[in-house]
């Protein structure tokens, strides 16, 4: 079910709860602003979440409520995430989704890490995708 990313922050969210320890995480990484563990269906070989522990809703909501140092914390823990995984050559994708048009389905603001593979364009029309595909390329 897609999240209203304007709605207040629910804390019986998946995520609040595995930050409360009630649902276990396979963590690769955890700071004082971040915990990092793979994703249970992974859209790539390589697919890692990054979420941050304070209550925030959405990337809006974060930027616009967290402190500087929260702000700068995230998204240090995301690089250092992508850097200890070895994923900065060949590459990889950054992706946070914010409200219902975006597919956001966790009301807890979290960054998805892609990679392990080529991932294609990232928004693209059907006549793009027939032509790849075609071709044989990756569209995922």
């Amino acid at each position: 079910m897609a999240v209203d990313a304007t709605q207040p922050y629910d804390d019986q969210n998946i995520f609040a709860k595995v930050l409360r320890g009630e649902i276990p995480a396979k963590p690769v990484y955890e700071d004082a602003f971040a915990l990092a563990f793979p994703d249970i269906a992974p859209a790539a070989p390589t697919h890692i979440l990054v979420i941050p522990k304070g209550r925030y809703v959405s990337w809006d909501d974060f930027s616009a409520r967290a402190s500087e140092a929260e702000i700068a914390g995230f998204v240090r823990a995301v690089g250092k995430v992508a850097r200890a995984a070895g994923l900065v050559e060949p590459g990889y994708r950054l992706l946070a989704n914010a409200g219902p048009d975006s597919h956001q389905t966790i009301g807890h603001l979290h960054v998805h890490i892609f990679a392990g593979r080529k991932l294609g364009p990232l928004l693209v029309d059907p006549a793009t995708v027939a032509a790849m595909i075609a071709r044989g390329d990756s569209i995922g």
